[in-house]
């Protein structure tokens, strides 16, 4: 009998895809995002994967994996389909890509990854991918955050009875932000590097409508304008921190605008005003 098992990472501007196969035992693996909901609560297989990833984890001193119910939907999803067509695939003929049937599902976020294989106890499939470098790297990627689970049998197969499909997908989160909430985010973060920054409404607005422009400014000039898209407003980017390193600027304001969704991929775009 043999394990067969694949992996797959997406990030935003980045990709990282690796195909592995092993002929050793068999099993099918995908893990799904997790957003405010519980693990499964009895003695399933996708609650052995979930409670032997996080034991793998906190053994080399990450955090655990937070359960996400819009991926773990996902993940049954993919996994029914695998296990109706007797194949192991990341996408299937007719369906959805990774980061569409995640995003449909609900699930927000900057990175996704998953794990698959087919064989025959979830025992087995989590020491098989253990085993894989490409499925332990994303088991134990540190920037992953959250994980759902789901492992569908296909029984009375005329080679090798009973085996499981199981789906693995793994994100890092994003939070549901509103505009001012992110603003918020960009201005402490700005405060926080000795620039005043102004709530005024006149400036929010005029900074807001700058997000929403390709180029040129709203309101006053500006001594600097910086637009970019993220995935956690909490962060600056290096171009911004280096000119607030400079010491040319005293002031600022911030303003959030829609960036949509790409791919899956949740993300947004800010506008900093500098004087």
């Amino acid at each position: 009998m043999g394990f067969r098992c694949d992996h797959v990472c997406h990030r935003i501007l980045s990709l990282r895809i690796a195909r592995t196969v092993l002929l050793a035992v068999a099993g099918l693996c995908l893990a799904s995002l997790a957003a405010n909901a519980r693990p499964p609560q009895t003695a399933s297989a996708e609650r052995l994967l979930f409670e032997a990833a996080n034991r793998e984890r906190i053994a080399q001193g990450l955090l655990p994996l937070r359960w996400d119910a819009a991926l773990a939907a996902a993940a049954r999803q993919h996994a029914e389909h695998m296990a109706m067509q007797n194949t192991l695939s990341h996408q299937l003929p007719g369906e959805l890509s990774l980061e569409e049937r995640a995003r449909q599902a609900g699930a927000r976020y900057s990175v996704i990854a998953e794990n698959i294989a087919e064989g025959p106890s979830a025992e087995e499939i989590h020491a098989s991918w253990m085993r894989s470098p490409p499925h332990r790297a994303n088991l134990l990627d540190r920037d992953l955050t959250a994980v759902g689970i789901a492992v569908v049998s296909l029984a009375d197969r005329p080679i090798g009875g009973t085996m499981l499909f199981a789906v693995q997908d793994f994100s890092q989160s994003v939070a549901n932000l509103s505009l001012e909430q992110q603003e918020r985010q960009v201005s402490e973060q700005l405060a926080a590097r000795g620039l005043r920054v102004s709530n005024a409404v006149g400036a929010s607005d005029d900074a807001r409508k700058t997000c929403q422009m390709d180029r040129g400014w709203a309101g006053n000039r500006p001594g600097l304008v910086v637009r970019y898209e993220t995935s956690d407003p909490s962060r600056l980017p290096d171009d911004l921190e280096q000119n607030i390193q400079s010491g040319r600027y005293r002031a600022a304001s911030v303003g959030a605008c829609s960036a949509g969704v790409g791919r899956g991929f949740s993300h947004s775009r800010v506008a900093v005003l500098l004087f």
